[in-house]
């Protein structure tokens, strides 16, 4: 018994580092899953305006808006108006690339 004297505040030593670490992997993931739902949002207000007529500028500066440093792409197949917004997201530390896609009907309502 005496042999295993302190060998609980070892275990623990080894193992709080594995906990923290799974810990700020889970909060990132729904930060990021977070940001991808904004994101999505946005290219498809972004998608809307610009299938009205609006300017690009404006379709730019609402995704822009709603996630810091999210950059968006245009791009017209048909009669569709596509967005493609992307966005640079930290996940523990190592950055992630989130893209979310959507369209509208040229013209639509």
């Amino acid at each position: 018994m005496r042999g295993e004297r302190g060998s609980v505040a070892a275990e623990l030593a080894v193992a709080l580092p594995a906990v923290v670490v799974v810990i700020a992997l889970g909060i990132g993931g729904l930060l990021a899953a977070s940001t991808h739902v904004r994101l999505q949002d946005a290219a498809a207000d972004a998608a809307r305006l610009l299938a009205r007529g609006e300017p690009g500028e404006r379709a730019a500066g609402v995704v822009a808006s709603a996630v810091a440093g999210a950059r968006s792409a245009s791009s017209h197949s048909g009669d569709l108006v596509c967005v493609t917004a992307t966005a640079d997201v930290p996940i523990a530390g190592i950055p992630v690339t989130l893209t979310s896609s959507s369209c509208a009907l040229a013209g639509g309502l």
